[in-house]
């Protein structure tokens, strides 16, 4: 029973995967027979002795890997496989997942790293190689680093271990260190670890901080890659620090003087200094006068002649222009600046170029709905009002008596240099006709002319020299006339007798209906009735004693203007 018992717990022992330990019985060639107690020799390859030298009688560690083998009835044994286990039993044994181990980077392999960790292979995949994504992993072959233990795999046998979380610790420590330390407006070295569209971030050896635009410089950034290159080493002051959240604002431009506060020192209001533009608005463009000082040239201050829409129709960025400081704005650190001001304004001396009285000639350039405006020169306009524009008409609109682009010769009627306003009379560039019309025109004669407006209260004729006649419309007809435009048309030709004349006040009255009438009637509406005429026939007397009223109520109701 004894012998039953143990040959049972030594079959126990023969089992797939188990480690047993066996007795060289020969070498043959490149076979080594294993004698490990069973019923059976097993045979290992001698190259997995690994060159060492076999004798017999040694005594190995072999792995069982089947008790009998399907064609040869053998047992098979590896010597390799048991080499492998006893190595990874020792480094579980001496390795722990979080453990911190020494290594040499073998060889760079897809996705990472194999590092040598003494008699093992471990692997550092890429994303546990740095901090921030490295792209080339050559230059990290045959180095040494310390690492931490991320994973022992039982199935690949190896260890999966990383850097990164190392640095991070590092710099975790480093970062509460200096979170402990830091103190605002102290002035620390870093080195500019990324640039973005707002700003850097700073590395301050284990703590980053952002370093903004807006503190870059004292003048104007457009990208903070105009002054700043990843891995600059710069000086830098802690504007701020926010220990709950690990956040520092840093400053550069408060490590250097502010270039504001001596400004009324060195650019005095009234100063004339040269600039660059640096920046262009609708209304207006930014000059830079020193490195960090920067004004405003408004687009009203460009020129004291020519009328500016935008700055960009007189100037491009990078242009060099002489400015003169207007104004200066220390709470808000803002200068004012004038280039028209580098020159002599032409107002000043128009009254001696253009003196009241003198003629002057000019091409229309522009209409408004009162008058028009004559280019004398560049950049100065005269002014004709349409009250200035005739002696014998009304002119409601410039464009009845002016074309854009005609050259006309005109008067000078006033100038007022502070307002920059000309002046400038049509009509008194020719002569006046009244002097003739009132003696041409005699009181009965007979005229002709065409309608040239209508109102209710009566029509207006054109006749020779562009005087305009009223016609009342109780002059029109015999019949009674309720609407004028019934009785007449713009356009329509007319004859008429001249029924008034007042030259004080240029003004002709004219009458349709008496061109029916004898002469001795025409002038007996003209004179007015006698009193006995009047006492003996009332509707009659009305009719034509009320004509000169009727006249001035129309003409009162006409809006005229001095000269017409």
């Amino acid at each position: 029973m004894a012998e039953i018992l143990a040959s049972a717990g030594q079959e126990a022992k023969f089992k797939s995967g188990s480690l047993v330990e066996g007795t060289v019985t020969a070498v043959d060639g490149s076979d080594v027979f294993v004698d490990i107690g069973y019923k059976s020799v097993g045979t290992v390859g001698i190259e997995e002795f690994g060159g060492a030298e076999v004798k017999v009688g040694d005594k190995v560690a072999v792995m069982l890997v089947q008790l009998e083998n399907d064609k040869t009835g053998t047992v098979e044994i590896s010597k390799r496989r048991a080499d492998e286990k006893i190595r990874w039993e020792k480094i579980q044994a001496r390795y722990t997942e979080g453990s911190v181990v020494t290594g040499t980077v073998k060889s760079a392999v897809r996705g990472g790293l194999l590092v040598q960790v003494d008699d093992v292979e471990a692997f550092l995949p890429g994303s546990q190689i740095e901090v921030t994504p490295v792209k080339e992993l050559e230059p990290y072959v045959g180095q040494t680093f310390e690492f931490k233990v991320l994973k022992i795999s039982n199935e690949r046998r190896n260890l999966i271990v990383s850097r990164r979380e190392l640095i991070e610790g590092t710099m975790a420590e480093k970062r509460a260190e200096l979170l402990a330390t830091l103190q605002k407006g102290e002035i620390r070295k870093g080195r500019v670890k990324n640039i973005t569209e707002f700003g850097a971030f700073v590395d301050l050896d284990g703590l980053d901080g952002l370093l903004h635009i807006t503190d870059m410089s004292w003048g104007r950034l457009k990208h903070p890659g105009e002054l700043l290159k990843i891995g600059q080493e710069i000086d830098v002051m802690v504007l701020d620090i926010d220990r709950e959240r690990e956040r520092v604002s840093l400053g550069l431009k408060q490590t250097q003087p502010n270039p504001w506060d001596a400004i009324q020192e060195q650019f005095p209001v009234g100063a004339r200094v040269k600039g660059k533009v640096v920046n262009l608005a609708a209304y207006g463009a930014f000059v830079e006068i020193a490195p960090g000082i920067e004004g405003l040239v408004h687009i009203s201050e460009f020129s004291w002649t020519k009328r500016v829409a935008r700055a960009s129709d007189m100037l491009s960025v990078g242009d060099e222009v002489q400015v003169v400081v207007l104004s200066i704005d220390m709470e808000n650190q803002k200068i004012a600046l004038g280039i028209r001001q580098t020159q002599d304004n032409p107002w000043d001396t128009v009254q001696e170029r253009y003196p009241v009285g003198s003629r002057i000639k000019g091409k229309v350039r522009n209409f408004t709905a009162y008058g028009a405006f004559v280019e004398l020169e560049e950049g100065i306009d005269g002014m004709i009002h349409i009250s200035d524009m005739s002696w014998t008409r009304k002119v409601n609109h410039p464009l009845e008596v002016l074309q854009k682009g005609q050259e006309v010769e005109a008067v000078v009627l006033d100038v007022n240099a502070k307002e920059q306003r000309i002046s400038l009379g049509l009509k008194q560039a020719q002569t006046d006709p009244w002097a003739e019309i009132a003696a041409k025109y005699q009181v009965g004669s007979v005229v002709k002319g065409k309608v040239s407006k209508v109102a209710s209260f009566g029509a207006f004729v054109e006749l020779e020299d562009g005087v305009d006649g009223l016609v009342h419309i109780s002059q029109i007809s015999d019949q009674r006339v309720d609407k004028v435009k019934d009785a007449l048309d713009v356009g329509q030709e007319v004859e008429a007798r001249v029924m008034k004349v007042d030259r004080a006040e240029r003004r002709i009255g004219l009458s349709i209906r008496a061109m029916s009438m004898t002469e001795d009637e025409v002038k007996a509406m003209v004179e007015g009735p006698s009193e006995e005429t009047v006492k003996a026939d009332e509707p009659s007397s009305s009719t034509f004693g009320g004509l000169g009223a009727a006249f001035d109520n129309a003409f009162a109701n006409v809006e005229w203007q001095p000269g017409n």
